[in-house]
């Protein structure tokens, strides 16, 4: 099992910290990519995080109440590999085209 800690990410405007309303999960729990894992208030607004990973939440970054920066561990998972938290593919070289056209201008005459 890996650990893939998730930071309160910057939640717009240069913000630099939210605090904590509610957590919808707790230590143990199984969540899926998107499941809503905690409502956080910033200066300007209240706004639920969804999961950037499928996994077991190993440990909270702070209680209810809690003001947490920006870039701070928020939540910490367990996953099967490390590799769990990435989304989609790189493409290789192999995915170019293999065809080219050519766009050329009418002459004009």
């Amino acid at each position: 099992m890996a650990e893939i800690t998730f930071p309160l990410p910057d939640l717009g405007e240069g913000l630099e910290d939210a605090i904590i309303l509610e957590w919808r999960v707790a230590v143990g729990d199984r969540v899926e990519r998107n499941d809503v894992l905690v409502e956080v208030e910033t200066t300007k607004s209240a706004v639920e995080l969804p999961s950037p990973a499928a996994g077991v939440i190993a440990r909270l970054g702070g209680e209810e109440g809690e003001t947490v920066r920006v870039g701070a561990p928020l939540i910490t998972f367990e996953v099967a590999d490390e590799t769990a938290g990435i989304v989609g593919t790189v493409p290789s070289h192999d995915d170019a085209p293999v065809k080219r056209v050519k766009l050329s201008l009418p002459d004009d005459d």
